[in-house]
C-alpha cells in the first residue's frame, strides 16, 4: 500500500507539469508497466483529479481543469515562492485579499517542512516594502475577478465611470487587460461608444455588468500593455507642460528625467527638454533638482513657478 501511494504521488507530480505524457514514457519514469499506469490514472480520477487521456500515436495523459480543487503537489522552490507571495499579498490594495491570503498562508505554513520555513524567513528578512508609497484606493476583489472573467470570455461589460472631476458617464467596453500600477488597478478596454482604446481606474467603476454579447479580439494598441497604460496614465496626470533648454548633454539629462520628458540634443553640452507634471510648481521643483542650469522657453506659468521657487529659496538664506 505504501509503495502504491508513493507511486501515485510520483505520477501526480509528473502530470502537474503543463504537458501531455505518453503512457510508455510514464511507465519508464515510474518503472512499471503501462497497465499499472492505466490503473494508477484511474485511482487518481477516483480521488478527484481530472486526468484526461487522448488516443493515437501522439496521445497520452494530462491533468485538466476540474470542477473542484484537488490537493496539489509543490516542490521546494514552488512552496517557498507561494509562501512569500502570500505574505506579500496581505496588505495589498485589493479589498478582501488580505484575509484570503492569510487563510491560504496559514494552511500552507502548517505543512511546510522546517528547512523550507528557514528559507522563507531568510527571504522575508531581506525583502523591504516601501512604506512611504501612497496607499491608494482599495479595489473590490470581486470586481477584478468579474473583469478578468469577462476578458477571458470576450464578453462586453457595462459600468458607470467616475472621472477625476467626479463626473459620471455610462460606458460600454470590450475588456482586454488588468494592469497594476503601484497601488492602483487599471482596465485596458476598447470603448465602443468612443471607438477608441481607453484605460479606466478600477476603483472608479460602479454598477459593473457583464453581457452575453461576445466580441472579436482586436490587435492590442501596444505590445507592452503595462508600458502603454503607464504612458496613458502619465498623460492624464501631466496637466502642466513646458519646454526648457538645459545646459547639459542630452544623454545625461535623459538618464535623470527618465520617461517624464522628451529630450532632444541642441549641441554637445545643451539640450531641449519638453516635460509635464501635475502642476507648474511640481515641474519647477524637479527642474531644480536636476542640478543643471536651464532656461524656460514656452510656458509663462512654468516661468512664474520657477521665479516663486527661487525667491522662496533666496529668503531661506537671507
Amino acid at each position: 500500500m505504501a509503495e502504491t501511494a508513493g507511486r501515485l504521488l510520483s505520477l501526480l507530480s509528473l502530470l502537474q507539469t503543463p504537458r501531455e505524457w505518453p503512457g510508455p514514457e510514464l511507465a519508464r519514469r515510474l518503472e512499471v508497466s503501462t497497465r499499472t499506469v492505466r490503473n494508477d490514472v484511474e485511482r487518481l480520477r477516483q480521488l478527484g483529479y481530472p486526468v484526461e487521456a487522448t488516443r493515437g500515436a501522439v496521445g497520452g495523459y494530462r491533468l485538466a481543469a476540474g470542477t473542484a480543487m484537488p490537493p496539489l503537489l509543490l516542490d521546494d522552490d514552488e512552496a517557498v515562492a507561494v509562501v512569500v507571495s502570500l505574505r506579500t499579498a496581505a496588505g495589498q490594495a485589493v479589498e478582501g485579499i488580505d484575509e484570503t491570503a492569510l487563510r491560504a498562508l496559514t494552511k500552507l505554513q502548517q505543512v511546510l517542512p522546517k528547512r523550507l520555513r528557514a528559507q522563507v524567513e531568510v527571504l522575508q528578512a531581506h525583502m523591504v516594502r516601501a512604506g512611504s508609497l501612497p496607499r491608494g484606493p482599495r479595489v473590490d476583489g470581486e470586481v477584478l475577478t468579474a473583469l478578468a472573467a469577462a476578458a477571458g470570455a470576450r464578453e462586453l461589460v457595462r459600468f458607470r465611470y467616475l472621472d477625476a472631476r467626479g463626473e459620471a458617464t455610462d460606458r460600454r467596453v470590450e475588456p482586454y487587460r488588468l494592469v497594476s500600477l503601484g497601488r492602483r488597478w487599471y482596465l485596458l478596454a476598447y470603448d465602443l461608444d468612443r471607438d477608441d482604446w481607453r484605460t479606466f481606474r478600477v476603483d472608479r467603476l460602479e454598477g459593473l455588468h457583464s453581457s452575453v454579447h461576445r466580441f472579436a479580439l482586436r490587435p492590442l494598441p501596444a505590445e507592452d500593455v503595462a508600458a502603454y497604460v503607464a504612458a496613458r496614465n502619465r498623460q492624464v496626470q501631466q496637466r502642466a507642460v513646458g519646454t526648457v533648454v538645459m545646459e547639459a548633454p542630452a544623454a545625461e539629462v535623459a538618464e535623470r528625467i527618465g520617461p517624464w520628458g522628451v529630450v532632444e540634443p541642441a549641441g554637445e553640452q545643451r539640450c531641449t527638454v519638453r516635460l509635464g507634471g501635475r502642476t507648474a510648481d511640481d515641474l519647477a521643483f524637479w527642474l531644480g533638482a536636476l542640478g543643471c542650469d536651464f532656461t524656460v522657453v514656452d510656458s509663462l506659468e512654468l516661468a512664474d513657478a520657477v521665479r516663486r521657487l527661487g525667491e522662496r529659496y533666496a529668503r531661506a538664506v537671507s
